[in-house]
C-alpha cells in the first residue's frame, strides 16, 4: 500500500511512559499508513535541561511556523524532580511557555466512548472547556511578609508616576500574591473562543466572578461583551448560536442540569480545575482531547494528563502495562486532521477518521485497557497497552 504523503508538522516528544506510548503509536498505528514528515524537538526532561529548557522555545517557534504541533505530556519539575533527574534549576512548564509564545487558547474535549456511561447521566454530549492560557496564579509573584507591616500594590508608569492600593497592614506573620494578565491576551482569548464556536456550530459561554473582581474578572466579561457586539453577534445569529455571560458558580449548576454540547470559557486557573473535573466525569483524563489555538491559526495538539509515572516505573521493571493511549492518539489524529484541512488533504483526513472510528470499535468490542475496564457498564477485561493499540491498527478501514 502507497503510505500517504503530509507536509510537515511540529512533533515535541516528552516524558516517562507516555513516551513509551508516543513512540508505539507510531509505529504501530500510523507509520504503516502515512509518511510521517514530522520536525522533532525532544522535550523530554533531561534534553531540557541539557539545552537550558532553550529546545522549548524552538519548539513553539517551529509550531508558529509550521501552523500544526503535536505535543507528547511533559514533567513540570518540583524539588523530587530536581534531585532525581539531577537538573540545574526548576524549569517552567513546556506547556505554559508554549502557550505564552503562542498567545493561545486550550480546549479540552472529552473523548466519548462505548460503553462508558458518564457520572452525570444527562451529559450525552462532550463539553469543551476553553482555558484562557496566559497569566493568573500560573505567572504570579508571591512572598511572606515575615512579621507585621504594609503590603502595597505599586504601578510606575512610563513617565514614573506611581499609583499605589494597600493590600493589607499585617499585625503578623501573612503571604502575598500578586497576580496579572494582559488586556492584549483577554481579547486574543475571546476571539479565539468565538471563532471555534463558529467552527463546532456550538453554543459558548463565558463565566467569572466580576461581582467580586469589579477590575480584575470584569475586564475579562467586557473584553467578551464588546468584541461579541463588534464583530460576532450578527455571525452567531446566522449560525443558529448562543453566547453569554454568567457568574461562575451559575455556571456550575447550569452546567450539571446540562445535556452538554456546548464549550465553557473560563479563566485560566478555573480552566485548569475545571476541566479535569470534567474529564473524570466523562471517563477519565486520559479521555480527554486537548488543543491549543493560536488568534493567527496555529494549532498543538496534546493529551490532558500527565506523564504516567506510576506506569512508567513498572514499566523499566520490565513488566507489561495498561495504560490508556487515548488521549495521545487523539493528539495525533487530531494534529495529522487539522494538516489535512490546511493542505486540501482529504487522504490524511480521511485516515485520521478511520484511526479514530478503529479506536471507537475496539472499545466497542470490549478491547480496553485497565482504566476504562473500570468504567465499563459490563465487565470487562483489560489488554496492555500494546495489544489495545495493535487492535486499533487491525480495525483501521482505508
Amino acid at each position: 500500500m502507497t503510505k500517504i504523503r503530509m507536509n510537515p508538522i511540529a512533533e515535541l516528544d516528552g516524558d516517562e511512559m507516555t513516551r513509551i506510548l508516543w513512540r508505539e503509536i507510531k509505529e504501530i498505528v500510523l507509520e504503516p499508513f502515512v509518511d510521517l514528515n514530522t520536525e522533532y524537538y525532544d522535550l523530554g526532561l533531561k534534553h531540557r535541561d541539557e539545552t537550558d529548557d532553550a529546545i522549548t522555545l524552538e519548539a513553539a517557534k517551529a509550531i508558529k511556523r509550521l501552523k500544526v504541533g503535536v505535543k507528547c505530556a511533559t514533567i513540570t519539575p518540583n524539588t523530587g524532580r530536581m534531585t532525581e533527574y539531577g537538573l540545574k534549576r526548576m524549569y517552567k512548564s513546556p506547556n505554559a511557555t508554549i502557550r505564552a509564545y503562542l498567545d493561545g487558547t486550550v480546549f479540552r474535549t472529552p473523548i466519548l466512548a462505548p460503553g462508558i456511561t458518564p457520572v452525570i447521566p444527562g451529559w450525552i454530549q462532550p463539553i469543551t472547556v476553553a482555558r484562557h492560557a496566559y497569566g493568573d496564579v500560573y505567572r504570579a509573584v508571591e512572598m511572606e511578609t515575615g512579621g507585621r507591616g504594609k503590603a502595597e500594590i505599586v504601578f510606575t508608569d512610563e513617565s514614573g508616576k506611581e499609583t499605589r492600593k494597600t493590600i493589607y497592614e499585617f499585625e503578623g506573620n501573612g503571604i502575598i500574591q500578586g497576580m496579572h494578565n494582559k488586556l492584549s491576551s483577554i481579547e486574543s482569548f475571546a476571539k479565539s473562543c468565538f471563532e471555534y464556536a463558529l467552527s463546532l456550530h456550538q453554543n459558548l459561554w463565558f463565566s467569572a466572578k466580576d461581582t467580586i473582581s469589579k477590575i480584575y474578572d470584569e475586564a475579562f466579561k467586557r473584553a467578551f461583551d464588546e468584541i461579541f457586539d463588534r464583530e460576532y453577534k450578527d455571525k452567531f445569529e446566522s449560525a443558529g448560536i448562543t453566547y453569554f455571560y454568567t457568574l461562575i458558580d451559575d455556571a456550575v449548576a447550569r452546567a450539571v442540569r446540562s445535556k452538554g454540547g456546548f464549550i465553557w470559557a473560563m479563566k485560566n486557573y478555573d480552566g485548569d480545575v475545571l476541566s479535569d473535573m470534567i474529564s473524570a466525569a466523562f471517563g477519565s483524563l486520559a479521555l480527554m482531547s486537548s488543543v491549543l489555538v493560536s488568534p493567527d491559526g496555529c494549532f498543538e495538539y496534546e493529551a490532558a494528563h500527565g506523564t504516567v509515572t506510576r506506569h512508567y516505573y513498572r514499566y523499566l521493571k520490565g513488566e507489561k502495562t495498561s495504560t490508556n493511549p487515548m488521549a495521545t492518539l487523539y493528539a495525533w489524529t487530531g494534529a495529522l486532521k487539522k494538516r489535512g484541512e490546511l493542505d486540501g488533504n482529504d487522504a490524511l483526513i480521511a485516515f485520521s477518521n478511520a484511526v479514530e472510528n478503529a479506536a471507537m470499535e475496539t472499545i466497542r468490542d470490549g478491547i480496553v485497557t485497565g482504566d476504562m475496564a473500570l468504567l465499563m457498564t459490563e465487565k470487562t477485561e483489560s489488554a496492555d497497552s500494546e495489544t489495545f493499540l495493535s487492535e486499533i491498527a487491525s480495525r483501521i478501514k482505508m
